[in-house]
């Protein structure tokens, strides 16, 4: 690991003013009171059943499909240091990889890790494959396997865990494979239909801004698949949108679909999350909480000359032994 890439991962900042002074602004602001009443549920049922969240992803990737929209997201080094100092042949599974801003740093800081990356967009997966293979990454084409999954409705494929894995019973040796090298994802697939062929789960997932844009209601399913293919010890890395964050308090109040849940023009939703709201999720399905805790974050919008106050939840989950 370069010297660079370890400095990187040392120093992790995300403190530039208490969450709590910035609840107390935004409650006592009587123009934002729409965001704290009650949803109803009659309401929020109608809403859920006229909208197709995956649909409403894919056209959102083809409109920025050429990547320009993300930038790479460096930090994940600083905020996840595991993903630079895990072991040799250690197998993260990135869900809802978009244009890759997680995966290029990741496979840049760790040059053993292998990438497993799914999207339920195939055509921003074709777009990451461009952006991965144009890259320098060593040996990126043994270590990046990019596949099309919309894991909220179908769960992800057999060949990423097995049912011994998915049970955290004993592998038998015939059912996993331990080296990915000369595997390829179609044939892995075939083989799994065939024989319950498995890569034998894998050792991280990331969950970058990915949860906030499933329905409330599906996110414990989503979590459920989650820790189905971790294997025992394994961690699941979450970032994701806090309560209170700016872009929260930018919504209006016929975009409301939901208590904390917003719909965006384009048809794409997003869920602001509170400590408790993550907590009661993830525990709820089995992880033990090992990190959580909010973000504050100043930016400054050139363009206006504005400081922004972004709002970011951080967690760390570990699936038992």
């Amino acid at each position: 690991m370069s010297m660079s890439v370890r400095a990187e991962a040392e120093e992790y900042h995300s403190k530039d003013f208490e969450w709590e002074t910035l609840e107390q602004e935004i409650e006592n602001n009587p123009s934002l009171h729409y965001h704290f009443l009650p949803f109803p549920s009659s309401q929020q049922q109608q809403q859920q059943k006229t909208l197709n969240d995956s649909d409403a992803w894919r056209k959102f990737h083809n409109r920025h499909s050429a990547g320009r929209f993300f930038k790479e997201r460096r930090y994940l080094l600083k905020e996840f240091p595991e993903l630079v100092s895990c072991g040799e042949s250690s197998k993260l599974l990135e869900v809802g990889c978009g244009s890759g801003s997680t995966i290029l740093p990741i496979l840049h800081g760790n040059k053993d890790i292998i990438v497993y990356a799914c999207d339920c967009s195939s055509e921003i997966l074709e777009r990451t494959k461009e952006f991965v293979g144009a890259s320098d990454i060593a040996s990126v084409k043994n270590r990046f396997f990019p596949f099309y999954c919309d894991f909220c409705t179908t769960g992800f494929p057999d060949w990423l865990a097995c049912n011994y894995c998915r049970g955290s019973q004993p592998q038998k040796q015939h059912d996993c494979f331990s080296d990915v090298e000369e595997i390829n994802i179609p044939q892995l697939t075939y083989l799994s239909r065939e024989s319950g062929s498995s890569i034998g789960g894998v050792d991280f997932v990331t969950l970058i801004f990915t949860l906030s844009a499933v329905p409330l209601q599906g996110m414990p399913t989503a979590l459920i698949e989650c820790y189905s293919v971790l294997k025992p010890g394994g961690l699941l890395f979450f970032r994701d949108y806090g309560l209170y964050d700016m872009t929260m308090l930018r919504f209006q109040p016929d975009q409301r679909v939901g208590f904390r849940e917003y719909m965006r023009s384009d048809g794409t939703r997003s869920y602001f999350f509170s400590l408790d709201a993550v907590r009661n999720l993830f525990v709820g399905v089995g992880f033990i909480e090992v990190e959580l805790e909010y973000c504050c974050v100043k930016s400054l919008n050139r363009r206006n000359a504005k400081s922004m106050q972004r709002v970011w939840i951080h967690g760390k989950f570990k699936k038992p032994m």
